[in-house]
């Protein structure tokens, strides 16, 4: 899938009025009977609608707005979905939901309404784990189930808010595994034709025996209604997300050190393979695990950790579900002949840029929006094992307080903003301060992180 294509990928998230849902009882169980009234009447009770708001900051509104700014000084963002995993009130959404809220309100299908806090967000997977000021209240919930029980073909339904609309179930199949819709670092999507809409978002994608398989994210669609192509984060990759995000607060992925292409045809068929299999690494950052390890230039990753490694997104899936500090073994082949290596995992959120002092003077540093931004001279290409032929602007640090932290790291490089090409730090800073003081609201930025291009909202 090109970037054309990934045009029209939505973010599901939609806007509009709550409406409460019909009463229903009970909490999830196993019904063999795939009754499926019966079983929507059990887990609709679990499924929340998510409403967020943000604070109306300057800038001039008029008719609609301007009376919620009066009445209530902030200015409705987004409606979603999410659902409950915790009788104590703990609620997995997407992170695209509640983004940039000041305030988040959750209202269950029997029309309460509970405040919520975040406990912590993935901007990679998309993924956010809220908690419900319940007052002690013991909510309904659903459990995770194992993917791997809902091959291609499986019955699935979706519950969720489309488009403010109140609870909605549409059933359908599990149309594909391991969907790539060039989304981020991490895609493994279950794609459905059950139908799902803007509002959709963040909402679970069950299998027949009520468990969650799926938390539902994006749609395919040329005009941003459903088409019968949606996407949900699976859930064993969920689930590991929200554990991290539950216990520390933030995800502590594994990092490795390198830059990978998979494997062409030729290229296999060249070193004697019989179909493309493995990474082919065309960068180790200096002082990293790999560089450590031994691994070099143009080797190919074949297995990591004892996991068989197919393509890029296998490595780089088993490299951030490894635990930091562990030692894993590496199998690669190197000029025709195979060779095992050890590496300790490290953090990937954790790195820095250590020498910055070396080379950062105030000459060539430039800071706004909570970014470090430099010129991609040789010194910051090899910190960060950048291409020699990069072009744009670099972040070599990320205020860990700032807005921008949620979703850029050091080491991407910064193509546009608003969309107006960015070749100079200085000129980044300029328009970013200047779009800070005419209160502009959050501002479109392209950004290059290794193989992946990508936009973002930015608040400078």
């Amino acid at each position: 899938m090109n970037r054309r294509d990934f045009a029209h990928i939505f973010k599901a998230a939609a806007f509009g009025a709550t409406l409460a849902l019909a009463p229903a009882s009970g909490v999830f169980a196993h019904d063999p009977s795939h009754n499926l009234p019966a079983l929507v009447e059990k887990l609709s009770p679990a499924v929340v609608n998510i409403s967020s708001s943000q604070s109306v900051r300057g800038g001039s509104a008029t008719g609609e707005l301007e009376t919620l700014r009066k009445k209530f000084g902030r200015q409705p963002v987004s409606l979603g979905s999410g659902f409950i995993i915790d009788p104590a009130g703990i609620v997995v959404t997407n992170n695209h939901v509640i983004d940039n809220a000041d305030q988040i309100t959750v209202t269950m299908n029997d029309g309460r309404e509970y405040k919520a806090k975040v406990r912590g967000r993935d901007r990679e997977t998309d993924l956010a784990v809220l908690e419900l000021e319940t007052g002690g209240d013991r909510l309904p919930f659903v459990k995770w189930g194992d993917v791997d029980r809902a091959p291609v073909g499986a019955d699935v339904i979706a519950i969720g808010n489309p488009f403010g609309l109140g609870g909605s179930v549409t059933k359908g199949i599990v149309s594909a595994r391991n969907r790539d819709i060039n989304s981020g670092l991490y895609d493994d999507f279950i794609q459905t034709d059950a139908s799902i809409n803007r509002g959709n978002s963040g909402g679970p994608l069950f299998d027949l025996e009520g468990n969650v398989i799926g938390v539902n994210t994006a749609i395919f669609s040329q005009t941003g209604g459903s088409v019968g192509v949606g996407f949900s984060i699976p859930a064993d990759l969920a689930e590991t997300v929200v554990e991290q995000l539950l216990e520390y607060g933030e995800t502590r992925r594994g990092w490795l050190g390198v830059t990978i292409e998979d494997l062409s045809a030729d290229q296999a068929s060249t070193i004697g393979l019989k179909r493309p299999e493995g990474a082919v690494v065309s960068v180790v950052t200096p002082n990293s695990p790999a560089a450590e390890a031994g691994v070099v230039v143009n080797d190919i990753i074949l297995e990591f950790n004892r996991s068989p490694i197919s393509s890029v997104r296998d490595l780089t899936r088993a490299v951030a579900d490894t635990p930091v500090g562990q030692r894993a073994p590496l199998l690669l082949l190197r000029d025709g002949k195979r060779m095992t290596l050890n590496v300790i995992v490290e953090r990937r959120e954790k790195r820095q840029l250590a020498a910055a002092g070396g080379f950062a003077t105030p000459s060539n540093v430039f800071k706004s929006a909570g970014l470090t931004l430099q010129e991609p001279t040789e010194d910051i290409r090899r910190a960060f094992g950048l291409p020699s032929n990069v072009e744009g602007v670099v972040i070599t640090e990320v205020d860990p307080d700032s807005p921008a932290a949620v979703f850029l790291k050091p080491g991407d490089v910064i193509l546009e903003i608003g969309w107006e090409r960015m070749t100079r730090p200085a000129a980044a800073v300029s328009k970013l301060d200047n779009l800070h003081s005419s209160n502009s609201g959050p501002v479109q930025i392209y950004v290059q992180r290794g193989d992946l291009l990508f936009y973002e909202s930015l608040r400078p």
